[in-house]
């Protein structure tokens, strides 16, 4: 029987990535956001070893670690608050740890520990012959290139991307402000599948995802969320997004977009660079005829043409995956998927975003004031969080957010924050919002 690991934290998403973790090890997860419910799962599903969170919402992990121990389960703590090397002693010699990990971590190492915790450990334990491994599944057909049935919106993108190598930054390519023009949607059929697709380094369009009809979650408001999830486990791998027929990956690289892939003909380098008007339609058709004829690149005609260099080549790849990124937080419903392979590796090309600036800016740029409204009361009131996922020097403020956050201590409503900053009513809700969603702030 495969051993059960109970799972303890009020963070949804990343229960479900340590979960997806547990699986690929052959174990059950067990996930509970309580610790009155930890307690009782201890009792029903007697875990063989457990992850709890420090800081609960009911109580602490202390008092679940007291059940654990009466128990004689063995467990490791994970913590986002209490840190440094007393945290740890304590927390071994009063509570009985086995470990403790301060996020952000390496998940990896977490699975070591629970490993090292289980019976007959030493060896990774097999996986159970009732749960075979799936099958390869190609449902994400990025060939057959597929345009929206909803329009696709302007986004303004900052004339700096950091490109990275081996984890190191390699390049800081530094331009004007890209705007990449709104597209209506089309009325007529998808176009045929180019020959052949675009190689890795213009966004690899050939990857291919696995199958979202076995999607892990809804996706509904909270992508920042599944980020988050990524950087505190510290995890490479993928999260793929579906809505409708259009379908995008994020390629993370130890906790750290890196790189992103559309099957969204608007996405693609050539049509990319018509949005931002870097080329004209007829100069692309031009290019994608010398492509299809050849078998070359489109990057590579578009340098041969003249009409692009070496290193706007670079820079506009670069461009064109943050665009990609930052697309998907316009997404308000969906589906998603959690994948653990490290095809980042791959690419040539691969940029350095923060997860923090990452979701701030997402929040900010895409997210409409409707959407705002709906996510956010004028009633509401915000207090510093207990448990921020990010620390503030983690993230790049305007000068009047950086004099307003102070003054968000609970006593004044959002409609009360608004007035005092003396900013537009959609700035100061983005502003709020994207606090909200890296969790420095916390609703009262």
């Amino acid at each position: 029987m495969a051993p059960k690991i109970l799972l303890v934290d009020d963070n949804q998403e990343l229960l479900n990535l340590l979960a997806r973790l547990m699986e690929t090890e052959g174990w059950t997860p067990v996930l509970v956001s309580r610790g009155k419910a930890a307690v009782d799962k201890i009792a029903s599903e007697k875990p063989q070893a457990a992850v709890v969170d420090v800081l609960l919402p009911d109580m602490m992990g202390y008092d679940v670690a007291q059940a654990l121990r009466n128990a004689k389960i063995p467990f490791v703590f994970m913590t986002g608050v209490f840190k440094g090397g007393r945290a740890s002693a304590d927390a071994r010699a009063q509570h009985g740890a086995a470990g403790y990990f301060e996020k952000p971590f390496e998940a990896r190492k977490l699975v070591d520990a629970l490993r090292g915790l289980l019976p007959g450990s030493g060896t990774a334990p097999a996986r159970p012959a009732s749960s075979p491994s799936p099958p390869p599944l190609s449902d994400f057909d990025v060939e057959v290139a597929v345009e929206a049935d909803e329009p696709v919106e302007a986004m303004d993108l900052t004339g700096r991307v950091v490109l990275t190598e081996d984890g190191k930054v390699s390049a800081v390519l530094k331009g004007d402000t890209v705007r990449a023009g709104p597209v209506s949607a089309p009325a007529r059929p998808p176009p045929k599948p180019p020959s052949p697709p675009p190689r890795a380094s213009e966004v690899r369009e050939s990857a291919r995802p696995h199958d979202l009809s076995q999607s892990q979650g809804r996706l509904a408001d909270n992508l920042p969320e599944l980020i988050t999830a990524f950087y505190l486990a510290q995890q490479t791998g993928e999260l793929t997004l579906q809505k409708g027929k259009v379908k995008k990956t994020l390629y993370f690289e130890s906790g750290r977009p890196c790189f992103a892939i559309s099957n969204l003909v608007t996405d693609r380098f050539g049509p990319f660079l018509v949005r931002v008007g870097k080329i004209s339609l007829a100069q692309l058709e031009l290019c994608q005829a010398a492509a299809d004829k050849t078998g070359r690149r489109t990057g590579d005609v578009l340098v041969e043409m003249g009409l692009l260099k070496d290193t706007e080549k670079l820079y506009y790849v670069a461009q064109q995956v943050k665009a990609i990124v930052y697309s998907v937080f316009g997404w308000e419903e969906g589906e998603y998927r959690l994948h653990f392979t490290d095809r980042a590796a791959k690419e040539a090309i691969k940029i350095d975003l923060h997860p923090a600036n990452l979701i701030a800016r997402g929040v900010k740029k895409l997210y409409k004031p409707e959407r705002l409204y709906r996510l956010l009361s004028p009633e509401d009131r915000l207090v510093p969080s207990q448990q921020p996922a990010y620390g503030l020097h983690e993230v790049e403020l305007e000068r009047w957010e950086a004099e307003i956050l102070p003054r968000i201590d609970g006593t004044r409503t959002v409609a009360e924050v608004i007035h005092l900053a003396q900013r537009p009513e959609h700035a100061v809700y983005g502003f709020l919002y994207g606090m909200l969603a890296l969790k420095i702030l916390d609703r009262g």
